[in-house]
């Protein structure tokens, strides 16, 4: 589904990623992991568009996105929930899930969307007239993904989903990630919480210092002494 080839990333004159590989299979949730500052959201910016590989490839369904616009992308059928949400303060609950369904692809099925994203999150329904910047840091996040499936995704990228969350809640935010996986959305994970991302994850990839030093299962990567070392204590 997604493949990426050997890619660099710049920032100005600042590279942050060197020589990336990597793939994501329909159907699957494969976590990215690493340390802060490992560029694993500059990953996920050149692969939504945001950021401009300086050399290599990304692929999408059959599709060379490695100098396409981000809203070509999406057309595509992949978006990304960036980190703490990012959503419109401003317009209310419903304004910011209808806006989520502003590609072609996702216009005419706007209302069935809207249904599942309350089935899913079923606060969001109770505040749909809410001013958006009134929720709470968890409730905020539920709706940047909400408005992220209003887009009809066929592969959603998240970046730390369960950041800020009181720990109640991300035992849940995780539990919603695996039930919008098996409603059949592939899943590309990063998370600074480990061990819950690699146990929910089929596959995994650890990002050091710009540089992909890792792979394979997720349970396996627990087993990694690098990985237990510096993120599980």
């Amino acid at each position: 589904m997604l493949n990426l080839e050997k890619i660099d990333i710049f920032y100005n004159e600042l590279q942050a990623i060197w020589d990336a590989t990597m793939n994501v299979n329909e159907g699957e949730i494969v976590a990215l992991i690493g340390p802060n500052g490992a560029g694993k959201t500059t990953i996920l910016r050149g692969i939504s568009g945001l950021l401009k590989p300086a050399s290599g490839g990304i692929r999408f369904l059959g599709h060379d996105v490695t100098k396409e616009p981000s809203h070509k992308i999406v057309e595509f059928g992949l978006s990304q929930v960036p980190e703490s949400g990012k959503i419109f303060t401003a317009m209310s609950v419903l304004e910011n899930l209808e806006l989520g369904a502003f590609v072609s692809r996702a216009r005419q099925d706007r209302a069935q969307s809207l249904e599942r994203v309350y089935e899913t999150f079923p606060l969001l329904a109770e505040r749909k007239n809410q001013q958006a910047g009134t929720l709470s840091g968890g409730e905020r996040q539920m709706l940047a993904i909400g408005r992220a499936l209003m887009s009809k995704p066929k592969l959603l990228m998240l970046d730390e989903p369960s950041f800020g969350l009181a720990p109640i809640l991300v035992e849940h935010m995780f539990q919603t990630i695996e039930m919008i996986n098996k409603q059949g959305v592939t899943i590309l994970l990063v998370e600074q919480n480990v061990q819950a991302s690699l146990e929910l994850a089929h596959r995994a990839y650890l990002l050091e210092n710009g540089r992909i030093v890792g792979e394979g299962k997720g349970t396996d990567l627990l087993s990694f002494e690098s990985v237990r070392s510096s993120y599980l204590g």
